[in-house]
């Protein structure tokens, strides 16, 4: 007989005249104005038993209210179990004292099943390891923490994988995957989690292991006979589908099912309601040697949904689907309005890419093409793998949500389900982007939901529950891949029915009689439209320095651009991506740019983070953020911390005393304009050491820096002593303007002397001497001075003189993105920003238009070095690429960040990140570079950075190619300082 059920700390009882516990009307959610703490006895308990860390603060807890959907609990702290014994141990615990746990591993559930009210079990802190790989048996071993990637990474050697691959392959853990029966794009191939794990060790709620084999048994005591009195229901209550992950799957616990009762299979998907898994044993697939991919283009959605059945005989790795207003850019795609992605592999290139064309011409398709180049395949599942992000924004950049996320109905029907759900979104005055799993007949869609008025979240709940009918209709499942959690349970008893939702009552409470394990789950279900997250923000703008142009002004729309899809929590270093480079030096989730986007939640909130903008969590978490603005390209749905950085500093220190490296970095520009008539008696001085450490301990400086070294004749008193008194103007259209940043003003003249040159030869045209004490404003935004940063820049425009329609060439890529950004958004009603940010030019963009014809020097050498932060992110570099190649200096930056990120790795209690941060990708590449490479970096921090941690000297493009053009007046020598 089970247990009685205990009550659950954070638990309230249910509502007065509500439903029983079974009925979906009761709820384990407290109201979002309750935020119960920790009792000490049960911190003292968890402290005592278990060896990993506990976490009971307000940053652990702000950290994991939400996961990836709309919705938001508060946990009462964090527990990072060191081994499957401290997990047993924390459950035991949590047990004896009522709380209830979650357990959470990437933290990318998109229905809320990830967030909860009692002790969250941070898995990926320690249980990351492969215990083995077995190529003969092809299986692995592997605990709950390991990333896909990290799997599929020690599994490639021996020639194989690890089937299931959702879009978060590079962060989410085989344990999440476990919890959610996740698939991804290969499923037609390889099926889903489920069907890919053989064994598994889990935990119950109190402590008690068991060890689950197919064939092997049924779980608790219990099971066997509950499965046994119900035959009848569970051999027809669950529809025929290849993606059916919504509830239990009971029907694997059939003595029927091949291979004897299946109680792994019933396990996965139960999304942490039944145990915690502590290992697995799961199944590898041998990964093809050779992929191709067939792109097809169709008329419209449906018309690709009704041919996508019609391909699976064809064998393919995938049939994704995916429909034009989910595509910013769609180049590489053929024409169309909606596309099928069709992955063939082979034992040789051309075996794959014969499979793709015969799946091409058996295609009726508007046209397609067949791609082959792994980079140009790559490129284009990036846009497919990031649609998750990117559908959360329509095409006017209004919101969109998840939901409704990802239905499965049999792929026959998928094409008039479509078309009936389109009509649907219609009917409610709503628009979606439907993506997804054409093959397994199953989709994902953002849609315009409301979530913040009450006329929204009532439209929110009518259109689900009317979008239920329709895929029951279909004979589809409410989940197809993300499971239930607290976005669809509620509606289970419409796609079951009653008696098989009751039968996983039982089945749970055979499993958790204490109903401890994430509560609010499958059974006894949390309503769909309460506890979201976005009830807790403030309901009128907050007041804010910039200009938020893409949230209409509002803070707390740009923090809640964050969704949770974790891309910054990658590990990845390959390629020119840049976020977040903070989380991979540190691991930690509070310096990812999901971390710090939460902590900003909840400081808006105020219900955990109490201090608003003096909020020392926040602070604490935006100290390691770099302002590399990575992020603003690299997260798919924009998120600008080095923004929201700048906007908090601001606030915070308003009025208060700042950190020394404000004062002496963060007016930088004032210093040196200052410095430079004493710069030779100063830079003697830097040389000698005690000075050089008190005036770094002064200035807030990290004693391991060296102190850059002043120019003792700074670029625009060269260029006007070289272009004489009096320089008369012509000809507006045979001029350029070059801005003078700080950088090149006083510290790398040589590099605007450079420039000068190469401009001059290139287009002959005359350089025009820079306006006296122009500053874009850099240092003051980076450390959160805005009202003076606001100064400087309308001192700036009043000072400029542009020609106009004449374009502004910034040979520093930081400046060049602060002009180009940070000044039309801290002066968005002074028309003179717009107009200057939009003139903005890199030295390589200006050449590529204004001298196409010019043929510069060829050097015909290897490269090597790093694209700027900032240029990646807010200038691109394909001009860079285009002029590199034109010179023949091959092979590529590396991408990321160099780590001295302007005054970030200048600032005491910075240099470990700092240098880390090099260590990921620059100095690597620098030290692997061939003999006699280039060695590129147009950043003066990247430059510094190398300089100083591996005394190699970089130079900007512009000095390559002026040295390049051989002897001539003023022209730099390699290696020359001033």
């Amino acid at each position: 007989m089970a247990e009685q059920h205990r009550p659950l700390t954070g638990q309230p009882a249910p509502r007065p005249g509500s439903p029983g516990p079974s009925g979906p009307s009761a709820s384990s959610v407290p109201a979002a104005s309750s935020v119960p703490s920790a009792s000490p006895d049960f911190v003292a308990a968890l402290r005592s038993a278990v060896r990993g860390t506990s976490d009971f603060g307000p940053t652990a807890r702000a950290l994991t209210t939400m996961d990836a959907s709309n919705y938001r609990r508060v946990p009462l702290g964090v527990c990072a179990p060191r081994d499957a014994d401290d997990v047993a141990a924390a459950l035991a615990v949590c047990r004896e004292h009522g709380v209830p746990v979650v357990p959470r591993g990437g933290g990318t559930s998109i229905a809320g099943q990830a967030t909860g009210t009692g002790l969250v079990l941070d898995l990926t802190r320690h249980l990351r390891t492969i215990l083995d790989v077995d190529p003969a048996a092809r299986t692995a071993v592997v605990q709950p923490g390991v990333i896909l990637d990290d799997l599929r990474a020690a599994a490639a050697p021996h020639g194989l994988t690890f089937g299931p691959d959702p879009s978060t392959h590079s962060r989410c853990t085989l344990g999440g995957m476990i919890g959610n029966n996740s698939c991804g794009a290969h499923s037609v191939a390889w099926g889903t989690t489920a069907d890919n794990v053989t064994k598994l060790s889990v935990v119950r709620y109190g402590g008690e292991v068991l060890r689950l084999e197919q064939g092997g048994g049924n779980g608790p005591a219990g099971v066997r006979e509950l499965i046994a009195s119900h035959l009848a229901l569970l051999r027809t209550g669950y529809p025929d589908l290849p993606r059916r992950i919504s509830g239990y799957a009971l029907d694997a616990l059939l003595p029927e099912h091949p291979g004897g009762p299946d109680p792994v299979r019933a396990f996965c998907g139960s999304e942490g309601t039944l145990g915690v898994v502590t290992e697995a044993t799961v199944r590898l697939v041998e990964a093809p040697r050779a992929r191709a991919l067939a792109v097809l283009g169709y008329a419209d959605e449906s018309a690709a949904a009704d041919a996508a059945p019609g391909l699976l005989p064809y064998g393919p790795l995938t049939v994704e689907g995916m429909a034009a207003d989910l595509v910013r850019e769609p180049a590489g795609l053929p024409r169309g309005a909606a596309w099928l992605f069709v992955e063939t592999g082979g034992a040789t290139p051309a075996e794959a890419r014969a499979h793709a064309e015969r799946i091409l011409r058996a295609a009726d398709a508007v046209d397609g093409t067949v791609v082959t180049d792994p980079a140009g395949q790559r490129a284009l599942w990036r846009v497919r793998e990031d649609a998750a992000g990117t559908a959360t924004r329509m095409p006017d950049g209004s919101e969109a949500w998840p939901g409704w996320e990802d239905c499965a109905v049999p792929p026959a029907r998928l094409g008039a389900y479509l078309r009936d759900f389109r009509a649907l979104l219609a009917e409610h005055g709503l628009r979606g982007t439907p993506y997804g799993h054409f093959g397994d007949g199953c989709i994902h869609v953002r849609v315009d939901f409301d979530l913040i008025t009450e006329a929204g979240v009532a439209r929110f709940r009518r259109f689900s529950e009317e979008a239920t009918g329709l895929v029951v209709a279909h004979g589809g499942s409410l989940s197809g891949e993300h499971g239930d959690g607290q976005a669809r349970a509620e509606l289970l008893p419409r796609m079951y029915g009653d008696g098989l939702v009751a039968l996983f009552g039982r089945f749970k409470d055979l499993w958790d009689p204490d109903g401890g394990l994430n509560p609010g789950m499958l059974v006894r279900p949390a309503r769909l439209d309460e506890g979201l997250r976005f009830s807790v923000l403030p309901k009128r703008p907050v007041d804010v320095e910039f200009g938020y142009p893409q949230d209409g002004g509002d803070f707390a729309g740009a923090v809640r651009r964050c969704v949770g899809v974790a891309k910054c929590r990658t590990t990845e270093t390959s390629g020119a991506g840049v976020m977040c480079p903070s989380f991979r030096a540190t691991g930690e989730e509070a310096h990812s740019t999901r971390g710090r986007a939460r902590l900003l939640h909840e400081m808006l909130a105020g219900e955990i983070v109490t201090d608003g903008w003096r909020s020392t969590e926040v602070r604490d978490a935006l100290d390691l953020c770099l302002s590399c603005k990575g992020c603003r390209s690299d997260c798919p749905v924009g998120v600008d911390m080095a923004t929201y950085k700048a906007e908090f500093l601001h606030h915070h220190y308003r009025g208060r005393l700042r950190p020394a490296a404000h004062y002496a970095m963060g007016r930088l520009p004032r210093w040196l304009r200052l410095a430079r008539p004493f710069a030779r008696p100063l830079n003697a001085l830097a040389r000698v050491r005690p000075l050089a450490a008190l005036a770094k301990r002064l200035a807030g400086i990290a004693p391991e820096r060296a102190i850059p070294v002043l120019a003792t004749e700074t670029y625009s008193r060269w260029l006007r002593a070289r272009q004489g008194p009096g320089t008369r103007v012509l000809s507006t259209d045979r001029v350029v303007h070059l801005w003078a940043d700080t950088f090149t003003e006083h510290l790398s003249p040589q590099v605007g002397r450079a420039a000068v040159r190469v401009l001059e030869e290139a287009t002959g045209r005359t350089v025009l001497p820079p306006p006296r004490g122009a500053c874009c404003g850099l240092t003051y935004v980076s450390t959160g001075q805005l009202d003076a940063a606001r100064r400087v820049m309308r001192d700036t425009l009043d000072r400029l003189d542009l020609l106009p329609g004449l374009p502004l060439v910034v040979l520093e890529p930081s400046c060049a993105a602060t002009l180009r950004t940070d000044l039309p958004e801290l002066l968005p009603d002074d028309p003179r920003a717009a107009e200057l940010a939009s003139s903005v030019v890199t030295f390589a963009q200006y050449l590529e238009e204004y001298a196409p014809d010019w043929t510069p020097p060829r050097l015909d050498r290897p490269a090597a070095g790093q694209t700027h932060c900032h240029q990646h992110a807010v200038l691109g570099d394909a001009a860079e690429r285009r002029l590199r190649e034109r010179l023949g200096l091959t092979g590529d930056l590396s991408g990321g960040c160099c780590g001295l990120a302007g005054n970030f790795g200048f600032e005491k209690g910075h240099w470990e990140v700092s240098v880390a941060c090099a260590e990921e990708r620059l100095l690597p590449a620098v030290r692997e570079a061939e003999p006699g490479a280039e060695l590129l970096a147009d950043g003066f921090s990247c430059r510094t950075q190398l300089d100083q941690l591996a005394g190699r000297r970089a130079r900007h493009l512009a000095e390559v190619v002026a040295e390049a053009l051989g002897d001539g007046d003023d022209a730099p020598r390699a290696g020359s300082r001033s």
